[in-house]
């Protein structure tokens, strides 16, 4: 009895220990982090009692297996309950175990509050939302297409037409194979969207199909925006992430064999239809790629459209079209984004149908509808640094092309110096444009690329080239309100001590100013000079009606 007496005293203090470990973890659950202690049995379990483990054989095995709770001294207040019921020496398990039972009870009750909000976040975080699951399927149904139809998505060999047509069938019968249910709306989304990112160019594939929609922006993988009717505006579709972005940078940029990558992160694209397209990539750009398109009409702008926007007026579109069969040298000058290639397009449609053109670019966009042209593109380096062809090496090898008419898309370095020896050595009627902000300062600007052909010309000798090579200037201006004018057609006359004299022939009447709607009300005016390069168009067999040019006359 004595052995059976002090087990009997050694459980109950075991007890006593697991007992107030439990009191002190209910009512302490903010406390430093411990172990788990035994989960709470059901109504009618036993709960464990170390005290009938070693002699009672009808203890449940999952009860013993139960974790027990680290030990602590208890509070003395803590043991009166858990003792008094244990006085007894009977081996029966039920005596002990209903105050046990009632006090863990009690306890979880009052935990219960604490930890009742968690399984919430739990089930929303189990539960994805409509978009959630469309994006799952959305990437399930790509990958398997990309796996049904491997290489053949970018055969070369392969028409665009007959590609699209494989593509939707394989999209279509993926679809039908889903074992989740899917709306007739959510279908057509779903294909829509991956037919995109296959065939086209991912979330901006929408806005490039948008005939109103002139140019788009991404600021990186989350931001992309728009410009219609002149105006910025927000894009309601993003990228999935960077990869996405930059898979479409490539996508764009191999179709015409050029390469972007941290050691070319810059580079100048088109789209098969000749829309402009420029990427910056990381380390370059801080937050993401950066990507910008200027879309072009697929079927571009011509004179009667300029009119009908306000760009230019009859009278100015008359003048002009004399001026280019007249085989004078222009030059296209504004901001960017104020519509020079789409002046230099109109100004091209001049041009008779039996003469030789060569155009020169950095990115072909010009779309001439003449049936003799020669279009020349310039070329980056490659991965050794080597094979760049640029704007100058074509200017000079165009010399040799037998050209009636050079025009260059955009003059930016030292290959004006080329330009205007072109233009000095019989190739009159070329056109070029050139970034400025107005007429005298297109003249400051082609003197200082001129400069940075390396060659040690005096400022004069330059300057001399430049009045005997350019006859006129049009300069285009980007408003406030986005419409897009001409406001200056300028003829450069001749040399005047140091300087080359300018002679506004049409100017744009800034003091009609704006509507209640903020729309320019301005138009082109003739300033009542005649321009003195009307004996150079003589030559040609070209004349202009003299009451264009009557003072205050609106164009």
């Amino acid at each position: 009895m004595s052995s059976l007496s002090d087990r009997l005293a050694n459980a109950r203090k075991r007890d006593q220990e697991v007992s107030g470990a439990r009191q002190e973890s209910a009512d302490s659950p903010e406390s430093a982090p411990q172990p788990p202690p035994p989960a709470a049995p059901a109504a009618g379990d036993q709960p464990f009692d170390p005290l009938f483990s070693p002699i009672d054989g009808a203890a449940k095995p999952a009860q013993a297996a139960a974790p027990a709770a680290p030990s602590t001294p208890a509070p003395a207040a803590q043991t009166t309950p858990a003792t008094t019921p244990r006085a007894t020496t009977s081996p029966q398990p039920t005596a002990p175990s209903t105050p046990e039972r009632t006090q863990t009870a009690g306890d979880a009750g009052k935990a219960a509050p604490k930890r009742q909000p968690d399984p919430a976040p739990n089930l929303r975080r189990s539960m994805p939302g409509a978009g959630d699951r469309l994006e799952e399927l959305k990437t399930a149904v790509h990958t398997e297409l990309l796996r049904q139809l491997g290489p053949r998505l970018y055969g070369s060999d392969m028409d665009q037409n007959e590609l699209d047509r494989q593509v939707r069938s394989v999209l279509n019968e993926v679809l039908s194979h889903q074992e989740r249910p899917i709306s007739n709306s959510d279908r057509q989304r779903i294909t829509q969207e991956i037919s995109d990112d296959i065939l086209g160019y991912g979330p901006i594939e929408p806005y490039l199909r948008d005939a109103e929609v002139s140019e788009v922006m991404v600021n990186g993988p989350s931001s992309i925006w728009l410009e219609r009717g002149g105006k910025l505006v927000a894009a309601d579709a993003v990228f999935a992430d960077e990869k996405h972005l930059r898979r479409t940078i490539d996508k764009i940029v191999s179709r015409i064999g050029r390469r972007v990558d941290e050691s070319s992160p810059m580079v100048d694209a088109r789209l098969p239809d000749g829309s402009r397209v420029n990427a910056v990539i990381p380390p370059l750009a801080v937050d993401g790629s950066a990507l910008t398109i200027r879309k072009f009409a697929a079927d571009p702008l011509e004179v009667s459209d300029l009119v009908r926007f306000g760009s230019l007026t009859p009278d100015t579109a008359e003048f002009l079209d004399a001026c280019v069969r007249g085989r004078l040298n222009i030059i296209v000058s504004g901001s960017t984004g104020a519509g020079k290639t789409t002046t230099l397009n109109v100004l091209s449609s001049f041009i008779p149908h039996d003469e030789r053109i060569v155009t020169i670019e950095d990115a072909a966009e010009l779309q001439l509808k003449q049936e003799h042209v020669v279009r020349l593109e310039s070329r980056p380096s490659n991965l050794e640094g080597k094979g760049a062809v640029s704007i100058r090496d074509l200017v000079k090898n165009s010399l040799r092309m037998r050209p009636d008419r050079i025009i260059v898309g955009e003059v930016r370095d030292a290959s004006a110096l080329d330009m205007l020896q072109a233009m000095n050595t019989g190739h009159d009627g070329s056109i070029c444009t050139l970034h400025s902000n107005g007429p005298r300062d297109t003249l400051s600007r082609m003197e200082t690329m001129v400069l940075m052909a390396g060659m040690d010309l005096p400022v004069r000798a330059i300057r001399e080239q430049v009045a005997s090579a350019v006859d006129l200037i049009v300069h285009q201006t980007r408003f406030k309100d986005g419409s897009r004018k001409i406001t200056h057609l300028t003829e450069v006359e001749r040399m005047e001590g140091d300087v080359i004299t300018l002679q506004d022939v049409f100017v744009y009447d800034h003091q009609a100013g704006w509507d209640a709607e903020g729309k320019a009300l301005g138009t082109l005016k003739s300033t009542g000079l005649r321009p003195k390069f009307l004996e150079k168009m003589a030559y040609s067999n070209v004349e202009v009606n003299p009451m264009l040019f009557s003072a205050g006359r609106r164009a």
